[in-house]
């Protein structure tokens, strides 16, 4: 009596995984320990930490050195869900406000180590969507503050063109203007731009943790930056370069989920902005090995 009690006490198993889904989750942690180990010295001081789900393995492995290493480190999130990674695993937790203002001012600072974060799609020359986690305008900061991007993603996430299977771009706008921003959109090509929901949980739009509205923008795959000759914004073909420029000059929007140009490190060589582009990308694959990507130096 007393055993069969204490068994209808205890909470349901929780449901089964599948292998499909056991296989995404071990190419991610995969990915996320040999970006780690090839990229976090023990003598760097500030890392940015992204979001989306390769993340977690990210801090995962981190958590797991040496704690009189990672102890005088700091730790920089893109936004809540790496925040509270950053503190579940009892790691030193920095703002980008206080990074910034702790820091002298040096024209061209690039105020952190290295960031790492993961990436809704990646094409052969790096370029990368994020914001399906519509944490992209907090993502670009902390990769432009980094001197090396390292993106984790999963071979799902590897493509040969960006939006291959990836719905849109995601784009942040201001929340008075996101109709004027919809519309302009179309007439660039868009096919279909849409407000993102924020259901299930909340009725109405997303609202970002800036306030702001998302739209993603669907546009036939886009070239690489290296297919300029075969542009024709007549029928919404354009370079990853060239898109994210035209999408930034439409007024009310605050960031797009365009990841492009330089890396860190050409950004610093030529005195520029910029950096938001990863120096390579470590994709878990099906068979449990890593591939690495490296940019290629312009």
């Amino acid at each position: 009596m007393s055993s069969s009690k204490s068994h209808a006490m205890e909470p349901p198993p929780p449901p089964p995984v599948t292998m499909a889904g056991d296989l995404v989750e071990s190419a991610k942690r995969a990915a996320a320990q040999h970006a780690v180990r090839d990229h976090l010295k023990p003598d760097y001081t500030h890392i940015g930490i992204g979001s989306g789900s390769t993340i977690k393995y990210v801090v995962e492995t981190i958590a797991g050195m040496p704690k009189d290493t990672t102890s005088k480190m700091k730790f920089v999130p893109t936004g809540s869900q790496s925040r509270d990674l950053i503190l579940d695993a009892k790691l030193p937790l920095l703002t980008i406000e206080t990074l910034v203002l702790e820091k002298d001012y040096v024209p061209g600072q690039q105020y952190l180590d290295v960031c790492f974060d993961g990436a809704d799609e990646v094409d052969p020359e790096l370029n990368c969507i994020k914001g399906g986690g519509a944490c992209h305008f907090q993502e670009k900061i902390v990769a432009v503050m980094s001197k090396r991007f390292i993106c984790v993603a999963d071979y799902r996430k590897k493509v040969p063109n960006l939006l291959t299977g990836w719905p849109g771009i995601p784009i942040e706008v201001h929340p008075s203007l996101t109709e004027y921003v919809r519309r302009k959109l179309i007439d660039l090509g868009s096919r279909k731009p849409y407000v993102r929901s924020g259901l299930p949980g909340k009725a109405g739009p997303i609202v970002t943790d800036n306030g702001f509205h998302v739209i993603d923008a669907p546009f036939p795959p886009l070239l690489l930056n290296s297919e300029r000759e075969r542009e024709d914004p007549s029928k919404g073909l354009y370079t990853v370069e060239t898109l994210g420029h035209r999408i930034s000059e439409i007024k009310g929007v605050l960031e797009i989920g365009l990841f492009s140009g330089p890396t860190g490190p050409e950004a610093k060589d030529h005195n520029k902005d910029g950096g938001e582009k990863p120096v390579m990308v470590y994709f878990g694959m099906q068979d449990g090995s890593v591939q690495s990507l490296e940019a290629k130096v312009n």
